[in-house]
């Protein structure tokens, strides 16, 4: 997979510099002090989920593997390091061969998480661990925010689909990471063609009010639009007056008109208005798509409106408000010496503040009831427990720094269908809560 497939303007020869700089004066220090090679183990997790959300949705692990392997100084880059005097000429030496050889393990993508739980463990020497922290980070940051507001949509939604459309409200690239995640989160297709290109997401689309306004006369602009895409197509009939609309794109499609798009108003009160008139002209089969700055309460509000599809865009690449989880990287264990093979110690931070963590590397599993429904998360650091190997949670995604899990972006639709199956019905309210399943630590 080249750079292009990550999203990333093709003059960008390498992932290496979405970075702190910290991370390589860090690395500079340990080289020169000796501790750069002691093996480490780093975690990723949240320590409280975003405010009134139930769980959260592991999303972007494919980009963070993709971003794993980019992660190259060449010459360029190392130039602009040598130029900016960023670190020294050792360490410049030391980053030229720099190849990710750890392993890591985490939650599969599409997976739910909660407070603590460690969705990604990354292990190796120090130094190469330590460079990958803001990368790691910016990724499952900004991904797992819009899967989870885009499950919470789809719940919402329940058997009507959704389609992405956030592309112009957004950065270009942040874009095509948004849709993707939403796809996770349930999302049926997207606007944003770089995104169906680049995953395979479908992608959708008709004409905005400017087609309209364009002709001379509404009728035409919808005449044009069935001559180009056939009678099968969206028309867009909130640009004057709707049921004026309405009449005109039934008479020049025919009852076989595909949908109809409403895009302002009380969307509620004029989804039943245009449904009473599209069955009176005879059109009962077609559709009503509303857009219109939707979220998660405004789609549970219309669940009683005939309403066949959503279109989401603001909302939606914000994160409904939440447009991070606050997801960290920390050390939570390391090497007693940089010998080969010398056992490893939990460290943690310490400091009051509502930041302190767990240390140790960390076991996850999920304790289920006598129904199959998920009822606590459990994190240790010892023994597992008998009962729950068998439902443990992290899986290997690198191995000596070899990619072992990539799998289509449906598969991890799916997994996040069923994780979110099995979690308890209050997960999927709206109502302000905590989250639906308390962490233990074992």
């Amino acid at each position: 997979m080249g750079i292009a497939d990550l999203g990333l303007p093709v003059d960008v020869p390498s992932t290496a510099l979405f970075t702190d700089q910290y991370e390589l004066t860090m690395l500079e220090a340990a080289l020169a002090a000796g501790t750069a090679k002691r093996r480490s183990v780093f975690e990723v997790f949240t320590r409280r989920l975003p405010e009134g959300r139930r769980y959260g949705v592991v999303a972007g692990t494919g980009r963070v593997l993709d971003a794993v392997e980019n992660f190259r100084f060449d010459a360029d880059v190392l130039g602009f390091l040598r130029e900016h005097a960023i670190v020294d000429g050792p360490t410049l030496d030391w980053l030229g061969s720099y190849r990710f050889s750890g392993d890591i393990w985490g939650y599969p993508e599409g997976e739910v998480y909660f407070p603590g739980s460690p969705v990604l463990r990354v292990e190796g020497s120090f130094a190469e661990c330590v460079l990958l922290e803001t990368v790691i980070l910016s990724i499952l940051n900004h991904d797992s925010a819009i899967a989870a507001a885009a499950s919470r949509m789809s719940s919402a939604a329940g058997d009507r689909p959704l389609i992405e459309m956030g592309a112009r409200r957004t950065h270009e690239l942040a874009a095509v990471a948004a849709s993707r995640a939403a796809y996770v989160g349930g999302f049926t297709s997207t606007s944003d063609l770089a995104a169906g290109f680049r995953y395979n997401i479908p992608t959708v689309g008709t004409s905005a009010h400017a087609f309209t306004l364009l002709h001379d006369r509404e009728r035409d602009a919808f005449q044009a639009q069935v001559n180009s895409l056939g009678r099968g197509t969206t028309l867009l009939v909130d640009t004057y007056d709707v049921a004026e609309a309405v009449r005109a794109a039934v008479e020049v499609a025919g009852p076989e008109l595909g949908a109809v798009r409403i895009d302002s108003g009380d969307l509620l009160l004029v989804a039943h208005r245009v449904r009473q008139q599209l069955d009176e002209l005879g059109a009962t089969r077609t559709k009503i798509i509303v857009t219109s700055d939707l979220d998660e309460y405004a789609i549970a509000s219309l669940a009683a409106a005939p309403v066949d599809a959503y279109g989401v865009g603001t909302q939606l690449v914000t994160g409904s408000g939440h447009p991070t989880c606050s997801m960290v990287y920390k050390l939570v264990a390391r090497a007693r010496s940089a010998a080969p093979g010398a056992p490893l110690v939990p460290v943690a931070k310490k400091s009051s503040g509502g930041k302190t963590s767990v240390g140790g590397r960390k076991w996850a599993a999920r304790r289920r009831d006598e129904h199959g429904v998920a009822e606590t998360e459990v994190i240790g650091t010892g023994p597992v427990p008998e009962e729950l190997k068998d439902r443990l949670l992290q899986v290997e995604l690198v191995k000596g720094g070899q990619v072992v899990a990539r799998e289509p972006l449906d598969a991890v639709r799916d997994r996040h269908a069923s994780a979110l199956a099995n979690l308890p019905i209050s997960a999927t309210q709206l109502s302000r809560g905590e989250a639906v399943l308390p962490t233990e630590y074992a």
